[in-house]
Formats: C-alpha cells, structure tokens, sequence
C-alpha cells in the first residue's frame, strides 16, 4: 500500500480546456499570417518570417494578458472558477508561443551574426537613456526566460517539492514578467507601427489586467472565495449507510462524505495511492476502501489502518438546515474530526 507516485488527474473537463486554448492560439496565428499585412497597414509588405515573429509574440502577449485577468475575475465572479483550475496549462502553452517567437527572431535577425546569436541580440542596442535604441530585448529575454521557469515547475511534484510558500513566491514573478512584456512592446514592435490598432490593442490588454487587478483588491474580502468557509455538499438523506457522497468544491477539490454507524465524516476523494475516488467505495470492516486498488481509510481521521501509512485530508462537518455542510480548507491529512450523528430515519 505505501505507494507513493501520483499521477495527473486527466480529466474531461482537462481535455476540453487544453483542446479549446490551443484551437484559439492556433486560429488567432492563422489569422494573423493571413490578415496581418492588410489589417495592419504596414508601408510595406513584411517578409514572412518576420510576419510569423510577430504573430506568436502577439499572440503570447494577449495569452499572458487573459492569464493574468484569470485571478481578479474569479474573484470578482465566481462564474470564472472553472478557468482558474487549470491555469497552469494556459500558462505552459503560452511559454511554448513565446519561445517560438524567440526562436524567429533568432534565427531571422541575427542567424549570420559572427557571435552567438542570444550574444547579439543583448548588444544590438544598448541606449538606455533614450527610447529610440534602448535595448529593449533584455526585457523580453528576461520575461520569456521567467515563462519558461514557470511552465517547468508548474506540476504539482514543485509546488510539494519546493513547499508552497517558495512556490508562490516563485510564480509571483509573472508580474515583473508581465511588465517586462510591455515594456518590450513599447520600446519594440510599437516603434515601427504605421498602424495603431497594435498599440491601443496592447494597451487596452494591459489596462484591463491592471483595472482588473484594482477592483480585485478593493473588493470586500470573501471567506469562499479563498477556499475559507462551509459550504453545502448534499442531504442527510443522500447518503446511505456504510456509502459515500461526492461533492464538488468551491476551490476545485472533491470532498466524499461517509455515513458509517449512524454518524457522517467528511474526507478527501482522491486515494494517496493513485487518487481513485474513494466516494464511490465503500465502508468494509470500518474503513472507507478506495474501489480501484483496495486501499483503506479511517473517517474518522483519513488513516490508514496499521501497519500502513497512508493519510488523505479530512473536512469539519455540520448538519444545519436539513443540509450537510463541509468547512475549507481541509484539515492537514491525518487529522481526526469527530463524526457528526445524522438526522433518525434518513439514509
């Protein structure tokens, strides 16, 4: 039973997310290597090498823009919650635009330089005391190489390697990335615009992030909307002896709650094995037994029976209003909460 390799929980809802974000990004590029010369009125044509640099970098500045748009929304609504589960994809195919971007500019600017290629393009302009020259790639180097970070760590073995705290503060640097982008643009593909549908449509992107981010942190704080708080799952009456209930939480997670001896316990749903769903198994001789690979919890604090030593999470618990009631966050894995009796004659 003392297993302890998790894999990623591929899913429908996974699927559909990944499979819609690279439709956009692949239907956006298609546009732009079509449109892109008539649309933006450029004084002359532009070779198609640089027409395709300048359509992935777009397209990974406005990717970045709704990345960063994600967080404030789902605060603000919780309608957009669905989007922020799984923004780490999105962020992960945009470092792969961003890096295609680099590797055009790369091979179309500076492919015959007698240095590095990466050697030149930080020595190409080196005014930094005026608009014009100022070297700009540094600030695009240093945001796509802060993508690239953020996309490698972005599995869940980081996040419990590095600790949480160090992770966050990690990931915390797409903000410097994001204004790095900007400034990028601004001192970049902006100063050689005839047309300005770019430039307000650039702008527009940062000040929507940024007024976004403002009414986010002016709102009033929201116990639910940081995975704090009760929340309803079910009814007493949903829940047969000796069987479990699922329920989705506000935050994404799955919580599966037993009745066992007359009384309700609330767990995690994912195994510590594999993450099965332990909700559609069953209480055999006490313990919650996980329907895939048999393994076994106690309710009543998310053990495993000795000599093994599995934990999953365990949820405080209240019947209020006819209604089972489930409180976030969970409770560190292991930790024992007292059963609540349920309601006679239901269940």
């Amino acid at each position: 039973m003392s297993v302890a390799y998790i894999p990623v929980q591929w899913t429908r809802n996974k699927w559909f997310y990944d499979l819609a974000l690279i439709a956009l990004a692949v239907g956006y590029l298609l546009a732009f290597l079509v449109w892109g010369n008539a649309s933006l009125d450029h004084g002359r044509p532009l070779d198609t090498q640089i027409l395709r640099m300048r359509a992935f970098g777009s397209c990974a500045f406005f990717m970045l823009s709704a990345i960063l748009c994600i967080g404030p929304l789902a605060r603000l609504d919780r309608r957009w919650l669905p989007l922020l589960y799984n923004r780490r994809h999105f962020g992960v195919l945009t470092a792969a635009v961003a890096l295609a971007h680099a590797g055009f500019v790369l091979d179309w600017y500076f492919a015959f330089s007698p240095v590095e290629p990466w050697v030149a393009a930080l020595g190409s302009n080196t005014a930094w005391d005026r608009a014009v020259g100022m070297p700009f790639e540094a600030f695009g180097i240093f945001a796509l190489l802060v993508l690239l970070i953020l996309a490698a760590t972005s599995h869940d073995f980081w996040l419990s390697f590095l600790t949480p705290p160090v992770w966050k503060a990690l990931h915390m640097l797409i903000y410097p990335a994001y204004a790095a982008v900007v400034v990028h643009i601004a001192f970049g593909a902006l100063q050689d615009q005839q047309n300005p549908v770019f430039a307000i449509a650039a702008s527009l992107s940062a000040g929507v992030v940024a007024a976004l981010h403002w009414a986010a942190a002016t709102l009033p704080d929201d116990p639910l909307a940081k995975g704090q708080g009760w929340e309803r799952v079910c009814t007493p009456a949903d829940i047969r002896e000796g069987f479990g209930r699922i329920a989705r939480l506000s935050t994404g997670e799955r919580v599966a709650v037993f009745r066992h001896q007359g009384a309700l316990s609330a767990i995690s749903n994912a195994c510590a094995h594999q993450n099965g769903p332990l909700g559609e198994g069953r209480i055999i001789d006490g313990c919650v037994t996980c329907p895939w690979h048999g393994f076994q919890y106690r309710v009543s604090d998310g053990c495993s029976p000795p000599p093994f030593t599995e934990k999953v999470p365990t949820y405080a618990l209240k019947i209020e209003d006819g209604a089972v009631w489930v409180r976030l966050p969970a409770n560190p894995p292991g930790t024992p909460v007292t059963p609540v009796p349920a309601p006679e004659g239901q269940g």
